[in-house]
């Protein structure tokens, strides 16, 4: 660390670059290298030096599984701003996530492609997360998700199949898995939907992961869609919590979801009953409970959507009138 230090008060960079923090060591300190005593100490120098001399110091850190930075709490602490780089191996998205600023917002998040020759910034990723394709096809919805203060429109991708044998399949990915079977169950009870004897597949469009409650109803109606075999334009979104009685429930920025849906040319907007402002070309579709909501799903297929004034005539726990799709 001492060298680092002293190249700090020789050179008087602008940026100093500190690749990993959990490799550094210092005399001063007990400990091994990477331990909680080191990490600590490292640390706390760094800054110091970096205050004392105005320059600008990035700390790269090991994550543990979990996400979380390795080492002690304390390191946290002891920097002024705390960012997650995040991404899939198997794709290129890379997602700046702001955890902590003592100078700005926290819930910041910055979208980058990464390329051969380094990453670029994505100033609208929304269609990254948005299948492409010509034609609706059934067991599709689209939502708005709220990723710290960024809208993103979301695609949720559902298929029901005739089990093989045994216990019907649930396989999910990008979606919690016990939200996910919980919205299933939801369906089975309250709309009468016969899903629990199929293996059910979900999944979302380009490796996006759909962690707030935001998106319920989004999966609830792709799994309607799929089961029923009835394509949904892609001019709608849908957006709302589904609770255990069948309710469709109010979520926080959907001001700002509607916006982004309507700035993204999205016309029609499934949502729960709200004072929310609708933008000028957006018609809202207001359910309070599932099984109005697919309802109002089989009059958006049918192109009646922006048509409707009032909620359909389902309005709590009853049958809806969805045949089941081959």
């Amino acid at each position: 660390m001492h060298t680092v230090l002293d190249q700090i008060e020789t050179v008087q960079p602008a940026l100093v670059i500190v690749d990993s923090v959990q490799t550094m060591s210092t005399s001063e300190a007990d400990g091994v290298t990477g331990g909680v005593t080191q990490v600590r100490a490292v640390t706390a120098a760094l800054t110091a030096a970096a205050k004392a001399n105005e320059v600008a110091l990035i700390l790269v850190g090991h994550v543990t599984k979990d996400g979380a930075i390795a080492g002690p709490r304390s390191l946290e602490h002891l920097v002024d701003v705390v960012l997650h780089f995040e991404g899939d191996r198997n794709g290129a998205l890379r997602m700046v996530r702001g955890v902590k600023n003592r100078f700005g917002a926290a819930d910041e998040v910055g979208c980058f492609l990464l390329h051969d020759n380094g990453i670029d910034g994505i100033v609208d990723p929304s269609n990254l997360f948005l299948d492409q394709r010509p034609t609706p096809v059934a067991g599709t919805a689209i939502t708005v998700t709220l990723d710290g203060k960024r809208p993103l429109v979301g695609e949720v991708q559902a298929l029901l199949a005739t089990p093989c044998g045994g216990s019907p399949r649930r396989a999910v990915s990008g979606i919690h898995q016990a939200r996910a079977a919980m919205i299933a169950a939801v369906l089975e009870k309250h709309a009468r939907l016969a899903i629990a004897v199929n293996d059910i597949y979900l999944s979302t469009v380009g490796g996006m992961r759909l962690t707030e409650p935001s998106a319920d109803l989004a999966v609830a109606i792709a799994l309607a869609s799929a089961y029923a075999n009835l394509p949904l334009p892609t001019t709608a979104v849908m957006i709302g919590e589904v609770g255990l009685a069948g309710d469709i429930r109010r979520v926080n920025g959907m001001a700002r979801r509607l916006s982004e849906a309507a700035r993204q040319g999205f016309t029609i907007a499934l949502v729960p009953p709200s004072d929310d402002p609708v933008p000028p070309g957006m018609h809202a579709l207001r359910a309070s409970t599932i099984v109005a909501a697919l309802q109002y799903m089989v009059d958006i297929a049918d192109h009646r959507g922006t048509t409707l004034a009032t909620p359909p005539s389902h309005s709590g726990t009853g049958h809806v009138p969805l045949g089941r799709g081959t």
